[in-house]
């Protein structure tokens, strides 16, 4: 470079020949590289030996030996499940991606086993730190631990999704119509309403579309909730700016309904006979026979009466939030990931694993109380 400034100070562009052009590009090439692909082995960067095999005896030891350190009650408050749950999960999911299988590298060295893949994403959903976080106790560098939390919420949502994010089936609604009937609300199918988890990495250029009433970035939940906290319904993934109608207008949470796939629904009241189940919504939704809204500001006794009961159970979905949150940390906290993609597999596998942490303490409340089936 030193060289052709000093030719075009003396002798202008006439003194620069071919030859030193492409001695120019060549050294310029030289100097700045190619681009590489992000990841792999780079010569010249610092690696760290990290004890694999020692951190994962020591995870055994903690928790998966006949004689742990740790009893069930720590493991289901650091896991957010049964021990016995767990490891079957840990082999369906092992069963359906082979990345979470145990392999050696092309040095011979040992990796990851499944249990410890595992252990590291329930912890990043259950508590919701940075993923540096995990690296000094399970030995796992930041974007490994990235990496194998992408694909265990996508294994999770590609293998049980269709399962257990589902509206219910005509034996799993009669049991809850049959529940709603006795809390005053025959024909109630569940409670609906929608949920915001802030977006910090949301792209600046996206900040118009995802900023709404929250004042940050945010995406969408709208889900419908039961009396057990079980999610029978999730679409999720709109932009904050939108409210609840926006939402509940693209939502796919009628679709059965108005394509005539629905369970029947029968039931009584006043001597009236209804064939139409409903949702208990708060104030902002439309008034459809399929929402059932408070009074809000009832007069007489039986408007009081009304308004009391129907805010208690419409309190359902306030709570199915609330727990949601509580057992993944993730959600309250700002999502730090940049794919909108992403965040919709982490929402769904928080909500898959919820309703299957439900339904295996609590089980006896529903039809199939076991969900370690063959």
């Amino acid at each position: 470079m030193a060289k052709r400034y000093i030719k075009l100070s003396n002798c202008g562009t006439a003194g620069l020949g071919r030859d030193d052009d492409d001695v120019e590009i060549a050294a310029t090439l030289c100097v700045v590289g190619r681009k590489r692909r992000w990841g792999g082995s780079t010569p010249g960067h610092k690696t760290y030996k990290r004890d694999r095999e020692g951190a994962n005896k020591v995870l055994n030891a903690q928790y998966f030996v006949e004689h742990p350190i740790y009893n069930p009650d720590h493991f289901r408050r650091r896991y957010r499940m049964r021990e016995s749950m767990f490891l079957w999960l840990v082999d369906k999911v092992t069963e359906a991606d082979s990345y979470f299988k145990q392999k050696r590298n092309c040095a011979g060295q040992l990796g990851f086993s499944a249990i410890h893949k595992c252990t590291v994403a329930i912890k990043m959903l259950a508590y919701g730190s940075i993923a540096d976080a995990l690296d000094d106790h399970l030995e796992m560098g930041e974007s490994t631990v990235l990496e194998t939390l992408k694909r265990f919420v996508r294994t999770i949502v590609n293998v049980f999704g269709e399962e257990w994010i589902r509206p219910p089936s005509e034996i799993e609604l009669q049991h809850i119509l049959k529940a709603n009937e006795a809390r005053g609300f025959p024909g109630m199918i569940g409670s609906i309403d929608c949920m915001h988890w802030e977006w910090s990495s949301c792209p600046t250029a996206l900040h118009g579309m995802y900023k709404g009433h929250k004042g940050k970035p945010t995406m969408i939940l709208e889900a419908v909730v039961t009396e057990d906290l079980r999610f029978w319904h999730a679409f999720f993934g709109l932009p904050g700016s939108h409210n609840d109608i926006n939402v509940l207008q693209r939502s796919p949470v009628f679709d059965d309904l108005a394509n005539g796939k629905a369970p029947p629904v029968e039931f009584n009241v006043n001597g009236n006979t209804y064939n139409i189940g409903y949702y208990l919504a708060d104030g902002i939704y439309p008034d459809w026979a399929t929402l059932i809204k408070t009074i809000s500001a009832p007069i007489s006794n039986k408007h009081k009466v009304f308004a009391a009961r129907q805010e208690k159970c419409r309190k359902d979905v306030e709570r199915g939030f609330g727990v949601l949150q509580a057992r993944w940390k993730i959600l309250p906290s700002p999502a730090r990931l940049w794919h909108q993609e992403d965040l919709n597999y982490i929402m769904r596998a928080c909500i898959i694993l919820h309703n299957m942490i439900i339904t295996d303490e609590k089980g006896v409340d529903l039809p199939t109380c076991c969900i370690m089936k063959a």
